[in-house]
C-alpha cells in the first residue's frame, strides 16, 4: 500500500473510532410513543439506538394496540387507564367500518367527528393517568433521562418533557391543522402549500387557492375540539397558561417522516429533519410460510393487500366484491384480513391475520400493492418500487393517494363506491401497463439516491440531542416574537405614522405659507387702493 493511501486509511479508521466512541458510554432515552402504525415505525429507530448502547425506557398505557414488552430492546413501564381492551377494540373496529358504509356526506362527516372524539377521549384519559401517576413520575424524575422521544400527534410526551426539563425529539408525519408549522415557526403560505384534504397540488388555480385559504381558516375550528383539552391539561399540570403551539415549540428536533419525492416542495426550518422511508430500513428474509406462498405464485407473482393497522376486517358485502375482483387476476393475493371469510374467495387469495408488508414488497415477485395510502405504506411502495392501487379511508390518506396518482405511480379508488370490476381494472392497469412500473421505479431511484439513510439520520439526531442536551442553536428567533412583531406590524405602523406626520407637517407648512402670501397680497392691494384715492 502506498504511504499516502495508508495514511488516508489510518485517518478514516481513526475518525470512525472517534465517532463511535464519542457517545460510547450510552445514554438514557425516555420514549412516550403514539400507538398504532406510529409506534411500529418508531421501533426501527429504537432497535438501532439499542445497538448503539443506549438504555431505552418506553412508557405506555396497559391497554394498547401494539406496544408490548421487549426484553432485548427496551424496558416497558406501563400504567393503568380507565378503559378496557374490549372498549378500545370496539372503538377502533367501528372507526374502520364507518369508512366502508354508503352514507350521505354530512352523515359520514359528523360520524367521523364523533368517532374522533371517542378515540381522542381515550388518548386524553391515558395522558391524564400518566401525568398523575405519582409512582411513575417519581421514577422518571429519579432516572435522569438525557432526552425524551415522542410523537407530538399526542402531546402528552412533551408535557412530561417540559415538567422535568428533558430535551425532546419529535417523530411524526405531521400534525392536523398545521400545528407543526406553527410550533416550528415554519412559513406555510396558502398560495402554494396545499392544505390537508383539499386535493390541491402546489400549482393551484384561482378557485383552488380560494378553497385552500378557506380550508386554512377552517382548520383551527375543526381541530380545536381535539387539541384544546391537551392545552388545558398542560396548563393545569405545569401550572402556567400555555397554548398547544407554545408547548410544542420547545421540541429540539422534529424528525419528519416525509420526503419530497412524495410531497410537494415547501419551506422547512433548521430543526426539521427529513426521514421519509425510515420504516423501509429493516428488511428480513421471509418466513418459510410466506416464502412458500410467494414461490407458489409462479411467474405471475404476488399482490400484497393491507389496509393498515387499524382496519383488518370490513363489511361482508364489500369483502365479497373485493374477493370477486381478486379472482379475475392470475397473481397470488396475500390479504391481511381477520374478518369472516368471504364465501366467493378465489383459490389465488390467501387470508392472513398479519403479514410482513415491507419484506413482501421487497421480494422480486411483488407485482402490485393495494394500500389505504397511509404514509408508511406509500413509502414502502416507493422504496421497493411496487406500483399501487390506493384506497384512502380518512385523514391524510386522500392527499397521499392524490400525490401518488398525479405522479403516475398508482390508481386511486373510492373504497365505498368501487365495484369488483373497478378493482379488477385498476389491478390489471398497474400490473400490466408499463408506465406505472416505470414511474414508481423513477420515484424509487430518486428517493434512494441520498448521502445518508433515513434511519441513520434519525438515530444521529436523537443521539445529538442526548449528547448536547438539546439543539437551541437551531431554534429561530421567531419564537421570541409576538404576532405583531413577527409580521412587522409595529414597524409598518411606525413608518406609516412617520410618513403621515411628515405629510401633516408639510401640509401645515404649505397652508401657513399660503395664508402668509394671501395676507401679504391683501395688504398690498389695500395700500394700492388707498393711494389711488
Amino acid at each position: 500500500m502506498a504511504p499516502m493511501a495508508c495514511s488516508q486509511a489510518y485517518v478514516s479508521i481513526l475518525m470512525l473510532l472517534l465517532y463511535s466512541s464519542s457517545f460510547v458510554s450510552g445514554g438514557k432515552l425516555l420514549v412516550v410513543p403514539m400507538d398504532g402504525s406510529h409506534w411500529l415505525s418508531m421501533q426501527s429507530i429504537l432497535n438501532q439506538l439499542k445497538k448503539n448502547g443506549h438504555e431505552i425506557v418506553v412508557v405506555a398505557p396497559e391497554i394498547n394496540m401494539h406496544i408490548k414488552a421487549s426484553d432485548d430492546v427496551y424496558t416497558l413501564k406501563s400504567y393503568p387507564v380507565p378503559f378496557t381492551q374490549e372498549e378500545m377494540d370496539i372503538s377502533i373496529k367501528e372507526f374502520g367500518n364507518d369508512n366502508f358504509q354508503e352514507l350521505p356526506f354530512l352523515v359520514r362527516f359528523f360520524r367521523a367527528i364523533e368517532r374522533m372524539k371517542q378515540t381522542n377521549a381515550m388518548f386524553l384519559a391515558a395522558c391524564t393517568h400518566l401525568l398523575y401517576n405519582q409512582e411513575l413520575m417519581s421514577y422518571i424524575n429519579e432516572s435522569k433521562f438525557d432526552a425524551l422521544f415522542t410523537d407530538p400527534m399526542m402531546p402528552c410526551g412533551q408535557i412530561v418533557a417540559d415538567y422535568f426539563g428533558i430535551p425532546s425529539v419529535f417523530f411524526l408525519r405531521g400534525i392536523p391543522c398545521g400545528f407543526d408549522f406553527e410550533a416550528t415557526q415554519c412559513p406555510r403560505p396558502p398560495s402554494y402549500v396545499p392544505r390537508g384534504m383539499t386535493g390541491n397540488s402546489d400549482h393551484m388555480t384561482f378557485a383552488q387557492r380560494v378553497k385552500n385559504l378557506l380550508f386554512h381558516l377552517a382548520e383551527y375550528f375543526l381541530c380545536s375540539f381535539v387539541y384544546s383539552p391537551y392545552a388545558s391539561l398542560a396548563s393545569e399540570f405545569l401550572q402556567r397558561d400555555l397554548s398547544l403551539t407554545e408547548l410544542l415549540s420547545h421540541g429540539s428536533i422534529w424528525l419528519m417522516r416525509m420526503d419530497f419525492v412524495a410531497e410537494y416542495p415547501r419551506p422547512l426550518m433548521p430543526n426539521m429533519i427529513i426521514i421519509g422511508g425510515v420504516n423501509c430500513a429493516w428488511k428480513k428474509p421471509l418466513s418459510q410460510e410466506f416464502e412458500a406462498m410467494v414461490n407458489s405464485s409462479g411467474e405471475h407473482g404476488i399482490v400484497v393487500f393491507s389496509l393498515g393497522s387499524m382496519v383488518s376486517e370490513i363489511p361482508m358485502k364489500k369483502a365479497m366484491e373485493i374477493a370477486e375482483a381478486f379472482g379475475t387476476i392470475p397473481q397470488t393475493v396475500l390479504w391481511r384480513y381477520t374478518g369472516e371469510t368471504p364465501p366467493n374467495l378465489a383459490k389465488n387469495t390467501k387470508l392472513v391475520k398479519w403479514l410482513p408488508q415491507n419484506d413482501l414488497l421487497a421480494h422480486p415477485k411483488a407485482r402490485a400493492f393495494i394500500t389505504h395510502a397511509g404514509s408508511h405504506g406509500v413509502y414502502e411502495g416507493i422504496c421497493n418500487a411496487v406500483p399501487m392501487v390506493l384506497m384512502p379511508l380518512f385523514g391524510d390518506q386522500m392527499d397521499n393517494a392524490k400525490r401518488m396518482e398525479s405522479r403516475g405511480a398508482g390508481v386511486t379508488l373510492n373504497v365505498v363506491e368501487m365495484t369488483s370490476k373497478d378493482l379488477s381494472d385498476a389491478l390489471k392497469a398497474v400490473i400490466y401497463d408499463k408506465k406505472y412500473k416505470e414511474n414508481i421505479q423513477r420515484l424509487s431511484a430518486l428517493h434512494l439516491d441520498r448521502p445518508i439513510e433515513p434511519l441513520d439520520l434519525a438515530v444521529h439526531w436523537v443521539e445529538f440531542v442526548m449528547k448536547h442536551k438539546g439543539a437551541p442553536h437551531l431554534r429561530p428567533a421567531a419564537h421570541d416574537l409576538n404576532w405583531i412583531q413577527y409580521h412587522s406590524i409595529d414597524v409598518i405602523a411606525f413608518l406609516l405614522a412617520v410618513v403621515l406626520l411628515a405629510l401633516f407637517i408639510s401640509l401645515k407648512c404649505c397652508l401657513f405659507c399660503c395664508r402668509k402670501c394671501c395676507c401679504k397680497s391683501g395688504r398690498m392691494s389695500k395700500k394700492s387702493k388707498s393711494k389711488s384715492h
